[in-house]
């Protein structure tokens, strides 16, 4: 199983992003998929998360009313637009998966992920 991730880059304060994470090896069609960042010198941190049977979606605080999570099952992906983007977005972001379908609450948690991504990196300038 692999996740690939990408769609990182370079963007000033105010820009947008649009990140894609595609599953090859297995379907996760029954599980969740989320996203977590990790910046410079700081323990990585929930994003967002979705259940791919019905959509549910989990933000977090610092990014609600700015990013939004969706599923495209037939292609095994989920996607992350990220608009208003501010500096403090900057972070190697990583797609997971999970192959059981936790309650939504849990989704936040790196614990409940099975296959992790490499990461794309996003960089916000000011």
């Amino acid at each position: 199983v692999q996740l690939q991730a990408c769609g990182g880059g370079l963007v000033q304060a105010g820009g947008s992003l649009r990140l894609s994470c595609a599953s090859s090896g297995r379907t996760f069609s029954g599980g969740a998929m989320g996203w977590f960042r990790q910046a410079p010198g700081k323990e990585r941190e929930f994003v967002t998360s979705i259940r791919m049977t019905e959509g549910s979606t989990h933000y977090a605080d610092s990014v609600k009313g700015r990013f939004t999570i969706s599923r495209n099952n037939a292609k095994n992906a989920v996607y992350l637009q990220m608009n208003n983007l501010q500096p403090g977005d900057t972070a190697v972001y990583y797609c997971a998966a999970a192959s059981t379908r936790p309650i939504l609450s849990a989704t936040r948690l790196q614990s409940m992920y099975n296959y992790w991504g490499q990461g794309t990196e996003v960089t916000v300038s000011s």
